[in-house]
């Protein structure tokens, strides 16, 4: 049977004024973390982080307004972790299990400079047939930037194929008004032209119907550049040479946990990877896949 960890069991881990645990939306247990720059939130549920403000900026991720927060299912918004597989898979749940488990508090620390970081592991009873056992860890530092690291461990005797992916939502001022750099030369499988393999020509890429593009050995830097917000967001990543770039448009239908109008509020910016990108990981060999979320005016 599956056990969740208590408020007063997390206590432990609270560092006075910088990391404190709560009851979130739905009653899941949540952290929330504060710093002289920003303020972030991450539910143990699914790791997810489903906040992270600059103080005196708009906030950076997209959280949906009609997000289920139910031990079964997953957040709608921020940053789900796909972990073991990405998307849909026969007989199971959409984007791994991995996001819809509830992870455990491995560490809690404040840096002395400012900045708090949180080490989350995931249960080793989440780890199901026929998977190879494998640990995943999931590192969250916030300063004036969040980082993000996905750390995944071969602990079997065989071989582990896996999918990964920090599937990010980004809050925008209108879909309308933004741009996205750091793709051009790179190709991508449009899943919007049933998986067509086509080349990134444009210097700055702008969203005008519904999108879903895979780019494939890609490790570069993306941008958004945000009109409407006057700021410049930096998806800077390491370990991943996948990017995936979606918006659902109002041609994509949604499930009930998203306002089909609020595609206009966000866009995802995906970094791991996936598809022909997948890993194999040897017996006792270490994936880290990190990435690094900034923001400057502009």
């Amino acid at each position: 049977m599956e056990t969740h960890t208590t408020l007063d069991q997390l206590r432990k881990f609270e560092i006075p004024g910088v990391v404190t645990f709560d009851e979130g939306s739905g009653g899941l247990p949540r952290i929330n973390l504060q710093t002289e720059w920003s303020a972030a939130e991450i539910y143990l549920h699914g790791a997810h982080v489903t906040g992270f403000q600059k103080t005196g900026e708009p906030p950076l991720l997209f959280l949906s307004r009609l997000s289920h927060f139910a031990r079964d299912q997953a957040i709608r918004g921020g940053v789900p972790i796909c972990l073991p597989w990405f998307g849909p898979r026969a007989g199971d749940v959409m984007h791994g299990f991995a996001r819809v488990t509830e992870w455990g508090v491995a560490e809690t620390s404040a840096a002395p400079k400012g900045g708090a970081t949180v080490r989350l592991k995931l249960p080793g009873t989440a780890i199901r047939a026929p998977w190879p056992m494998f640990d995943a860890e999931f590192v969250l530092t916030v300063t004036d930037k969040l980082s993000m690291e996905l750390n995944v461990t071969n602990q079997s005797d065989r071989n582990l194929e896996f999918e990964n992916c920090l599937h990010t939502y980004f809050a925008v001022g209108d879909l309308r008004d933004i741009s996205l750099t750091g793709l051009k030369s790179a190709h991508y499988l449009d899943k919007t032209d049933q998986g067509a393999r086509k080349l990134e020509t444009a210097d700055a890429i702008r969203i005008t119907a519904e999108t879903n593009r895979v780019y494939l050995d890609t490790a570069s830097t993306v941008e958004i550049h945000d009109a409407k917000f006057h700021r410049k967001v930096r998806v800077e990543k390491s370990g991943s040479t996948s990017t995936v770039v979606w918006n659902p448009w109002t041609t994509q239908a949604m499930p009930d946990d998203f306002d089909q109008q609020d595609y206009q509020r966000m866009i995802c910016i995906e970094s791991g990877n996936v598809g022909s990108n997948k890993l194999t990981l040897a017996p006792g060999r270490v994936s880290s896949l990190k990435v690094v979320l900034s923001s400057q005016p502009a």
